[in-house]
């Protein structure tokens, strides 16, 4: 009795290269002092694989979705703000929005929905800060991606905080300094 493969032989016939998709990395952007620290992680991962950056712009549920997509004034002030970091580094991006859940949903929701969305644009990395809003952040996307199966989830530390200060007030007269007399060789 022959036995038949249950899967044809694989490695007879030679196949085509599947097509060259674009996986890029996500960054989650949401509004908040630590966009820039979050997209430029992700500029230096899309940068050494040689691949786009994936923008993604969290709007807060109480946002209008009448202005829908990345054209939106909210999303566009959120791109705003990380664009200039990353021009210069000849990257190309795509824009995406995610609106939060309304109403308090599970932490896990928002996040399951922000993966999904990574994983509909193929993007096998994920960067994120670590605080942010409830259901957005690094900690709870790793939870999400390891329940799921999802994308690797990258951590960013926050950006510290620097309190503002002043300029120092002019003064009216600068000081005069004396200039000290030169003396030369001399020995002693």
């Amino acid at each position: 009795m022959i036995r038949l493969p249950s899967h044809p032989a694989r490695d007879s016939i030679p196949r085509p290269a599947r097509a060259g998709l674009v996986q890029p990395v996500a960054a989650v952007l949401t509004d908040r002092l630590d966009d820039v620290a979050v997209a430029e992680a992700a500029a230096r991962i899309a940068l050494a694989r040689g691949v786009p950056l994936l923008l993604i712009a969290v709007t807060p549920p109480h946002v209008k979705r009448s202005g829908l997509g990345p054209a939106s004034a909210s999303a566009r002030a959120v791109l705003a703000r990380v664009i200039p970091r990353v021009g210069p580094l000849h990257l190309g991006y795509l824009p995406e929005v995610f609106h939060l859940p309304p109403g308090n949903g599970s932490r896990l929701a928002a996040a399951k929905g922000l993966l999904a969305l990574a994983t509909r644009h193929r993007a096998p990395d994920v960067v994120a800060t670590r605080r942010v809003p409830h259901g957005v952040d690094a900690h709870t996307l790793i939870e999400a991606a390891a329940l799921r199966g999802g994308p690797f989830v990258h951590a960013v530390a926050p950006a510290a905080w620097v309190p503002l200060r002043s300029p120092a007030p002019a003064l009216a007269h600068p000081p005069v300094t004396t200039p000290r007399p030169w003396r030369g060789n001399v020995q002693r």
